[in-house]
């Protein structure tokens, strides 16, 4: 029984929801786990014909869990690397899932959690939704999910976000094509979500599966090939003293010394 994600089949759709409500849906290894087997299996059901990816409560999914991030400042390389593998391998089960995937963003999508709004086939978020790469502002790199996110967003729109970390919202996410539809309200989040599902139903499943490989090989470079890299890359950046102060600033509700004390405002 998963303990962090939720998980039901309707009419041939499975919906999967991240369940860490209390927690902001953040990641820490068991629902990357749980979140990574439950894709693998939707990808090989042959009842199942739609994946509906939410979370539960006010947000989507806030990244990384603050416990584990205070935890992974005392990995050893190595673990740094297990743990970026993993995180690569959750994005690449969604991306490469043979169902096609609806992301139901009902909130906040923050590092990790962006990534994955960038590895679904079709993205619908309310208007209250923001989104952020905050890594750089931690002092590390969205690097396991940098290949899944340029894919989505293009080179030049990363260039900007992933440098800021800034937060934005859901119309400029909706602008650089990592949202395709925005809503008022969770109201109409549900009917968006249904009225996306029954044109998806009307397609082929060999046909959508094969599309979605067709996607894959003709635009962009094997993911795959990017485990190790980007594994290795994010294992640097966690281990380096940007990124061990980034972690020690957020964990400790500070400013990392390598952000500018704020200007007074004028009287």
């Amino acid at each position: 029984m998963p303990q962090f994600i939720e998980q039901r089949i309707d009419n041939q759709v499975v919906h999967i929801a991240l369940n860490r409500p209390e927690s902001h849906n953040a990641f820490n290894p068991t629902l990357v786990a749980e979140l990574t087997e439950a894709f693998l299996a939707a990808s090989q059901d042959e009842a199942a014909r739609v994946v509906v990816l939410t979370g539960r409560g006010r947000n989507f999914c806030a990244g990384a869990d603050i416990n584990f991030m205070r935890a992974a400042a005392d990995f050893t390389f190595e673990q740094n690397v297990h743990d970026g593998q993993a995180i690569f391998d959750l994005m690449n089960a969604i991306d490469s899932c043979s169902k096609p995937v609806i992301g139901r963003i009902n909130g906040a999508a923050i590092g990790g959690g962006a990534g994955l709004v960038s590895c679904c086939d079709i993205v619908i978020a309310v208007e209250r939704a923001t989104f952020a790469f905050s890594e750089a502002r931690l002092g590390i790199i969205p690097a396991v999910i940098s290949p899944f996110v340029l894919a989505k967003i293009g080179v030049t729109h990363g260039r900007e976000l992933f440098l800021t970390g800034e937060r934005f919202t859901a119309q400029q996410a909706r602008q650089i094509g990592l949202v395709h539809h925005m809503v008022t309200d969770e109201a109409e989040l549900d009917a968006k979500v249904d009225e996306r599902v029954q044109q998806l139903l009307q397609a082929a499943p060999g046909a959508i599966a094969a599309a979605k490989e067709l996607i894959r090989t003709v635009s962009y470079q094997p993911k795959p090939d990017m485990r190790a890299t980007t594994a290795q890359w994010i294992a640097q950046r966690r281990a380096s003293p940007e990124g061990r102060e980034g972690m020690s600033a957020f964990l400790e509700k500070r400013s990392p010394v390598w952000q500018p004390t704020p200007k007074p405002l004028p009287e």
